[in-house]
């Protein structure tokens, strides 16, 4: 199980410091990125009346979650966030799904990925807060209902980063060591592979949807 702590690293040195970057989370990113701009080439390309199996997906996905979107922001929000949020979800579930593939690995597996993508999120939902309610009225809400509770307001918030993160990175990861350890103890004959497609196909969708829904609840609440 020596792999399972195992990183490759580039060192970069900056000015007396030293940047760290993990070129597996990359590469496997970008593999992605990769994936989906594919997707997204065959996708729209060429549409047509008669739509090709691309096609019917993509439209599916875009649909959907525009529809999701629109009943927690409304219309008007959906038309914004609506692409985001569909690109988010397609992000994740292809990240969780990547794991299935041999030699590759989920970039959600590292805690540096849902973590960036919280405070996306994070970010995001309070710029549309201040946006539409304007900055005096939003920051009032962090002294509701009594002023002393402000930093409790304040901690509340930042402790959404952390959930949403940590809830995505807890069961990506904890499904990659169940499968490396059941692995090891039944020689990977039967059991692993149905659990890499139990944890990579299933849990990573699901995972993926609840992250993206959550980010959608954290802007409609800002927002309203």
């Amino acid at each position: 199980m020596q792999e399972l702590g195992k990183i490759h690293q580039l060192l970069i040195p900056v000015g007396g410091y030293t940047i760290t970057l993990n070129l597996e989370v990359i590469v496997m990113t970008w593999i992605v990125i990769a994936l989906l701009c594919l997707f997204g080439v065959l996708a729209a390309g060429r549409r047509n009346i008669f739509p090709r199996p691309f096609q019917i997906i993509g439209e599916l996905f875009v649909s959907a979650f525009y529809k999701l979107t629109e009943d927690a922001l409304g219309k008007t929000e959906a038309e914004k966030y609506g692409p985001l949020v569909c690109a988010l979800f397609m992000f994740l579930m292809l990240s969780n799904w990547l794991g299935i593939l041999p030699h590759l690995e989920e970039p959600t597996k590292d805690l540096n990925t849902p973590l960036s993508l919280g405070l996306m999120g994070f970010v995001i939902a309070h710029y549309a807060g201040i946006k539409s309610k304007g900055f005096k009225d939003y920051a009032k809400e962090y002294f509701q209902p009594m002023f002393f509770m402000m930093p409790l307001n304040v901690i509340g918030e930042l402790a959404k980063v952390v959930s949403i993160s940590f809830r995505l990175f807890g069961n990506i990861m904890g499904g990659s060591i169940i499968i490396l350890v059941v692995s090891y103890l039944t020689y990977s004959i039967l059991l692993p592979p149905i659990l890499n497609a139990f944890f990579g196909l299933f849990v990573g969708t699901i995972q993926a949807f609840v992250f993206t829904m959550l980010t959608v609840v954290y802007i409609s609440v800002q927002v309203k």
